[in-house]
């Protein structure tokens, strides 16, 4: 089922319906309502849904944001869950993913796919990688990670790929502004923490991230989801006090202005119930350690924060870069 919320303007760039910045805006902003057809962005999510599993364990009605679908069809195997996106075309994927399609590739997806043709330029050589992700132990996937991977063209594709410059060119710049400076290297240290961690052979976000494989999901529980067409602080902002038990927010405050966060955090109080708990990610680095960051935890190894708090708690802050 899909509801259309009351549509206001959202102070965000996923209001642009794509990475790039709209013509007319040299800043990636949107300027007004918009001015080019919404794509699809994902083809699937690159966030581990067993954080949200754990972290919303005793939740009945739970909100997330549609994206690809993963999330909310995850989710409903054990909550009642509303999937929420302003992308029109998303939601229309997600939507039709828990009604059996298949997955098809967004531009999240194609351009992945670039750098990874360039990869045995680095030596990432299909059958070293099959090694890599067969491993199941931890010292062993470290050290062939150092010796193998982790190889000085690597590196420096890898800082070229991702350097302001390069990313600039395919997205727009308020995307990029929470990305820290030398984000390649940022990246790989990331990349290093999760091989150290989360043993290959049962991380399914490790072989979906180096080969591309798909992660089908089962969609038994479809009939439980419904889809709204809004952005999420309008959305929340119209729900009814203490609607929700848990909310994933995903990384939607990536590309946000920071009066669209405050906004956003002021509706997830209003809708939160008295012990509900958020789960938000972001691609920038924290500021300082904190309990609550549980990037290490996400298998999906790419995000600087996943933090996960009491609703009551959250601010809609987010760390910024300066470049």
């Amino acid at each position: 089922m899909v509801t259309k919320a009351t549509p206001e303007i959202p102070m965000t760039a996923w209001e642009q319906g794509a990475f790039h910045a709209p013509p007319g805006s040299s800043s990636g902003a949107p300027r007004g309502w918009r001015v080019a057809p919404f794509r699809l962005l994902f083809g699937q999510m690159y966030e581990d849904v067993e954080i949200e599993c754990a972290a919303f364990a005793a939740a009945e009605r739970v909100f997330c944001i549609a994206s690809a679908g993963d999330t909310a069809l995850r989710l409903a195997g054990r909550h009642i869950v509303v999937a929420c996106d302003l992308n029109p075309v998303q939601l229309q994927y997600a939507q039709a993913r828990v009604n059996g399609a298949r997955l098809r590739p967004g531009d999240a997806e194609r351009t992945i796919l670039l750098a990874r043709q360039l990869a045995p330029l680095a030596g990432w050589h299909t059958r070293r990688l099959e090694q890599f992700l067969a491993m199941q132990n931890l010292e062993e996937q470290t050290l062939f990670w150092r010796q193998q991977l982790d190889t000085p063209l690597f590196r420096a594709g890898c800082d070229l790929l991702l350097s302001y410059p390069v990313l600039r060119a395919v997205y727009s710049a308020k995307f990029l502004e929470v990305l820290p400076p030398h984000f390649g290297s940022v990246l790989r240290r990331r990349l290093a923490r999760g091989f150290a961690r989360h043993e290959n052979a049962w991380n399914p976000y490790a072989r979906m991230l180096l080969l591309g494989e798909l992660m089908e999901l089962p969609c038994e529980h479809s009939k439980r989801i419904t889809f709204m067409h809004s952005d999420a602080a309008s959305y929340l902002e119209s729900s009814p006090a203490s609607s929700f038990d848990g909310l994933s927010l995903s990384n939607i405050m990536d590309g946000a202005t920071p009066a669209y966060r405050a906004r956003l955090a002021c509706a997830v109080r209003h809708a939160a119930s008295e012990h509900a708990v958020v789960v938000w990610r972001s691609f920038a680095e924290p500021h300082r350690a904190s309990d609550t960051n549980l990037a290490e935890e996400d298998r999906a190894m790419l995000w600087g924060i996943v933090d996960v708090r009491p609703a009551r708690d959250f601010t809609g802050e987010l760390a910024q870069s300066r470049r």
